[in-house]
């Protein structure tokens, strides 16, 4: 199925978040947020590229730390405001240098 990067449910700051899992394993890596530029991006370079809330612009993960994430499959929710970005990891996901950036618990 075609779809138009535009119809999708971004926020009123123009962005959409992307929940980040481990092709083979499921695990979920990070969410980070995207916005159309930075979708696109991700679709013709094949690396995840996101827009930095913080810094005000994008940034391809695994630039400055060799830690790239290789994009399988991107899926959509039934909403459209919320996508599924499946990756092939290189290294560590977290800046914090752990596997995931959910390595905290509440209750196990």
């Amino acid at each position: 199925m075609k779809i138009n990067l535009k119809d999708f449910k971004y926020g009123k700051d123009g962005l959409i978040p992307a929940i980040i899992q481990d092709y083979k394993t499921n695990d979920v890596l990070m969410l980070a947020y995207m916005n159309k530029e930075s979708l696109k991006r991700t679709i013709k370079i094949g690396k995840t590229c996101f827009w930095s809330r913080s810094r005000r612009e994008y940034w391809v993960k695994g630039m400055t730390s060799g830690h790239f994430q290789y994009v399988r499959s991107i899926a959509y929710d039934c909403d459209m405001d919320a996508l599924l970005i499946k990756v092939r990891q290189v290294g560590v996901a977290c800046h914090t240098g752990n596997r995931s950036c959910f390595y905290r618990k509440i209750k196990k």
